[in-house]
């Protein structure tokens, strides 16, 4: 049974890692997905020609969620397109470590224009224009909750500001049936992450389950909080880490 047959989606920085897998698992379920990238064109095109091989219905669209108005142009476009919006997901972010001394306010404003400012943008016009009963669901980070090691101070800062936009939201939103969540992973196998990667054993030493997660398992909560199964779950802060934070 695909249950999201038919819903109009858009996924932010969807052409690569927990992004890619998140559009394959609701195209897999059923929805219309279009996803924004920024720089990586060729791996986008490569995704939506394997898709739509597959017989799914996606398409991609650049637009750079650190820029004004480019995130509202890409749900604009895709509501012009579709008719309407029923999901979004807010996965496009960007991590900048280094030691606080050498920080800039450029970096702050990078890090907060891409990882929040570009989600409020977001929020404004799910506000305005998303369908009754749609579903706002936003990727964090799991160090919104415990900052283990220096150097996590930005980055940290830009994904707890999340945890209060998915609560306040929800609230703002829940009259309407739309729901509001945040999924904040942990250590997850990716290209910018990798599980064999210089950091990996230490952040594995910090894990109740000692090994790191992989993208599916985060496409797999996200196309829950996407479905009608989740109408009665808003405003959760889920983590999925494998114990780090515990």
């Amino acid at each position: 049974m695909q249950k999201l047959k038919d819903k109009i989606a858009l996924v932010t920085g969807g052409s690569r890692g927990m992004g890619a897998a998140i559009v394959k698992q609701l195209a897999s379920e059923g929805a219309i997905v279009t996803f924004t990238y920024v720089n990586g064109k060729e791996k986008a095109d490569a995704l939506v020609n394997e898709l739509i091989a597959e017989g799914l219905k996606v398409s991609a669209i650049k637009a750079n969620s650190a820029v004004d108005g480019e995130i509202t142009e890409a749900l604009t476009g895709t509501v012009n397109k579709f008719g309407r919006l029923d999901i979004l997901i807010n996965n496009a972010g960007v991590y900048g470590g280094r030691p606080m001394a050498e920080h800039t306010l450029q970096d702050y404003r990078e890090m907060m224009d891409i990882n929040v400012k570009a989600v409020f943008e977001a929020a404004i016009f799910v506000a305005q224009k998303m369908a009754d009963a749609g579903r706002f669901i936003t990727i964090g980070s799991n160090m919104a909750d415990r900052v283990v090691a220096a150097q996590g101070t930005l980055y940290s800062m830009s994904k707890s500001a999340l945890v209060g936009l998915t609560k306040g939201l929800a609230r703002d939103l829940g009259p309407k049936g739309i729901t509001v969540n945040l999924v904040q992973p942990g250590p997850t196998n990716t290209d910018m992450n990798p599980d064999n990667g210089s950091h990996a054993e230490q952040a594995k030493s910090l894990m109740a389950i000692p090994k790191y997660g992989n993208v599916q398992q985060i496409a797999d909560l996200v196309s829950y909080l996407a479905n009608p199964n989740a109408s009665f779950t808003t405003g959760s802060i889920i983590t999925v880490d494998g114990g780090f934070n515990s």
